[in-house]
């Protein structure tokens, strides 16, 4: 009887819920190993009153704003469908879903000039959006490397954020990877883990088709 194949995910602690039923549901045997964990930034309530837009890339930086809220929302533009979801929890629709799931895109669906514009995310988030934007820059959280007593054995890793794929990177794991999308797949590749598969959509519906398709290609490689 052929060996299911391992499947290794990596986000924080209740972020592979999801991934993880569709991909058991596929036959696949799946490991949860938390590379990361969140750590919320305490602060005062966030005034969002003044602002022409609200630009949030993340579903927790979502989750963490509307904790914090106070005024009246300006239009809110989103890097994806899971941020864009995490904002409807709270009865706002967004104004922007960026078509290409990364910063860039975001910038392409933004009008110019863009006006007075908040951007509020990780701490270690990239500049781009607020470099090109002269976007005020709210930190609600950072992403640190959680502890791990022992990674999972693994055909696969599934590798949703570049700062899951630097903690990889320094366990020496030799796991072929899966990625959310080109970010993490370069900052996998600067650390010398070997990317196989890229999302083609960045979020749960794109890693779980790349994961299929790599693990269909390792079931033929065994047969």
């Amino acid at each position: 009887m052929t060996e299911p194949i391992r499947v290794v995910l990596t986000r924080a602690r209740g972020g592979n819920d999801e991934l993880a039923e569709r991909l058991r549901a596929s036959g696949l045997s799946v490991a949860e190993c938390p590379l990361i964990r969140i750590e919320a930034l305490e602060g005062p309530p966030v005034s969002v009153s003044g602002y022409d837009w609200l630009v949030l890339t993340s579903r927790i930086a979502a989750q963490l704003l509307f904790a914090r809220l106070d005024g009246r929302l300006p239009p809110i533009a989103v890097i994806g469908p899971g941020t864009a979801e995490a904002v409807r929890e709270h009865g706002v629709e967004p104004a922007l879903v960026a078509r290409r799931s990364t910063q860039e895109g975001l910038l392409e669906g933004l009008p110019r000039p863009a006006g007075r514009v908040l951007f509020a995310g990780a701490e270690d988030a990239r500049p781009l959006l607020a470099t090109e934007l002269g976007a005020d820059v709210l930190p609600l959280y950072r992403t640190v490397p959680d502890e791990v007593p022992e990674f999972p054995d693994s055909d696969l890793v599934v590798l949703a954020s570049a700062s899951a794929a630097r903690a990889l990177a320094t366990l020496g794991i030799g796991a072929p990877c899966v990625t959310i999308g080109p970010v993490t797949s370069a900052q996998a590749r600067a650390g010398g883990l070997a990317v196989v598969e890229e999302a083609e959509t960045h979020d749960v519906d794109g890693l779980t088709a790349a994961v299929k398709l790599v693990a269909s290609r390792i079931a033929s490689s065994r047969s």
